[in-house]
């Protein structure tokens, strides 16, 4: 299927894990891929190597999403060398863990920057692109700790839970333009940080998890790819989660 062909797609954070998984299935449909990193070229390049193979363009464009400068300039160039963005999917995302009473201010402020503000700024970004030519979709990537919390984790369950309060309040704001907005929510996904979990660690998250084995990115890609088609022209201000069931 080629339901996305003709479109341009941007994926912040594809060098690796979920971002690089959305990137080649939105290839898959069809869709131009605008790969967005920070500092792993190599992993950007893989990523391009893959959508090539799957029949499509991929552009590198590295502007790190902390950066609300190099998010404007960024875009700026997006546009002006590909011409529109029908696609956006937020995806770039960091940790840094501590617990709350130990938690530094710069360890709150980068992840708040990273993974909230950059969606707000990305999305900005893309809305007069899409008002002119009358299509988008802008999808954003949040996650189950911003539902059920995490011990270590208040700065990244609040910046994933401000996803989704902004997701509605964007998708109420453009629904009339034939703009829809949505989230996905992952659970616990096989990728570099999981794979490093102790035994232990890995036993207690599967106990979690009714359906007995952690997600792939290719859970989460495939429920991007639905969002950003006609098929899912009717969907806006939703959460899809994807979690073998963690969060009902």
């Amino acid at each position: 299927m080629t339901e996305l062909q003709g479109k341009i797609a941007v994926v912040t954070g594809a060098s690796r894990g979920i971002g690089k998984a959305i990137a080649i299935e939105l290839a898959k449909g069809g869709a131009d891929i605008v790969i967005n990193f920070k500092s792993d070229k190599k992993g950007a390049e893989d990523t391009a190597q893959k959508v090539i193979e799957a029949g499509q363009q991929a552009f590198l464009y590295p502007f790190d999403v902390s950066s609300a400068s190099e998010i404007k300039t960024a875009f700026k160039k997006i546009q002006k060398e590909q011409g529109r963005i029908d696609i956006l999917v937020n995806n770039a995302g960091i940790t840094k863990d501590n617990i709350t009473v130990l938690m530094k201010p710069e360890e709150w402020d980068i992840v708040i920057k990273t993974n909230l503000s950059s969606v707000y700024l990305c999305s900005q970004a893309v809305i007069k692109s899409m008002l002119k030519h009358k299509w988008g979709r802008i999808i954003n990537i949040t996650s189950v700790v911003g539902f059920i919390g995490n011990p270590g984790q208040s700065n990244y369950a609040a910046a994933k839970a401000g996803i989704v309060g902004f997701t509605k309040t964007l998708a109420r704001e453009l629904a009339s333009r034939n703009i829809t907005v949505n989230a996905v929510a992952p659970g616990y996904i096989e990728t570099d940080m999981t794979a490093a979990l102790p035994d232990e660690a890995r036993k207690s998250l599967l106990a979690q998890i009714p359906m007995g084995y952690v997600g792939k990115p290719e859970d989460v890609a495939a429920a991007v790819r639905f969002l950003a088609s006609d098929n899912a022209r009717y969907i806006t201000g939703q959460v899809i989660h994807v979690n073998g069931g963690m969060y009902m």
